[in-house]
């Protein structure tokens, strides 16, 4: 309520301002199932995760792109635009951006911000990834409601086919490795089946440790649960480094087999963590690992 109070008269002298005739609208519906109204022409847009900005850069003209958040760090251009909070969201000054569509994925935004955000004329439109089919999907989708179609297609399919050839030159294995992805130590979090890893994993010619799924997309794991896992590889950090840090706070998993093989190993944070249009170089990184 504080903070519709404080918008009103924004909202209201925002609408007064003179802006190009945008009157043309669509109606669509985001991957979460809300219904929103967009202007056929956005002509100012912004994101609130990292990986949507990525994919923003990767289709739309990047001049009505007019904020980034504090995350953002690739591509490097993007330093060069005005920050907005994400975490918290700075509902205030994204108003003052006076953007057309926000863009997020699901996790990120509080759907309560996005209502709050829709009440005073600024839509959110969330995606899902849980598929790397999904970050291609999503990639068209962005160019139909960015009016750039073909620029959206022309970069989908390109990634398609990089990711084709990649999967065709994968090693054929009997039975494919077991790898479980941390994200925490303390307590352990990892990657659940119900992420975009699962689907990337696979891809690379692996297979998430953790099959079963979990209520949350990152569950907490006990060690007695990992033991029971018994990864092939584990991926977290260099072997030294965790053997210091991870592998010496729980001794016990010394036993799992990725210790014993010294399959440990460091990602791409950026890469894993961000669904957009470097997935492909993701699942290449993963493929690399794999290998050892």
């Amino acid at each position: 309520m504080r903070f519709l109070l404080l918008l009103l008269p924004l909202a209201v002298l925002l609408g007064c301002q003179p802006a190009p005739d945008q009157a043309a609208t669509v109606a669509t519906t985001d991957d979460l199932g809300r219904r929103l109204t967009l202007p056929a022409q956005p002509r100012r847009v912004l994101a609130l995760a990292p990986s949507m900005t990525e994919m923003l850069y990767a289709v739309a003209d990047t001049a009505i792109i007019v904020a980034r958040v504090p995350q953002d760090n690739y591509p490097a251009v993007v330093q060069q635009k005005p920050v907005v909070n994400n975490y918290p969201v700075d509902l205030e000054k994204l108003v003052l951006l006076r953007p057309d569509i926000v863009f997020t994925v699901e996790g990120m935004t509080p759907v309560d911000d996005a209502q709050r955000l829709q009440e005073v004329g600024v839509p959110v439109f969330y995606q899902r990834f849980r598929r790397v089919e999904d970050v291609f999907a999503g990639l068209e989708k962005l160019g139909r409601l960015l009016g750039r179609p073909a620029k959206g297609r022309r970069v989908a399919d390109s990634l398609r086919t990089e990711l084709k050839a990649l999967v065709a030159a994968a090693p054929q294995r009997a039975a494919p490795p077991t790898v479980l992805a941390i994200t925490w130590q303390d307590p352990i979090y990892c990657y659940g089946q119900n992420t975009l890893f699962t689907d990337q994993i696979r891809l690379a010619g692996g297979q998430n440790a953790v099959i079963e799924t979990f209520p949350q997309p990152y569950p907490a794991l006990t060690r007695e649960y990992i033991l029971k896992l018994n990864p092939d590889v584990l991926l977290g950090g260099t072997f030294e480094k965790m053997d210091s840090t991870f592998f010496k706070n729980y001794p016990e998993l010394r036993r799992i087999k990725a210790y014993q093989n010294r399959r440990v190993f460091a990602i791409t944070g950026n890469l894993m963590e961000r669904p957009g249009p470097r997935v492909v170089e993701s699942v290449r990184e993963l493929q690399n690992l794999l290998k050892k």
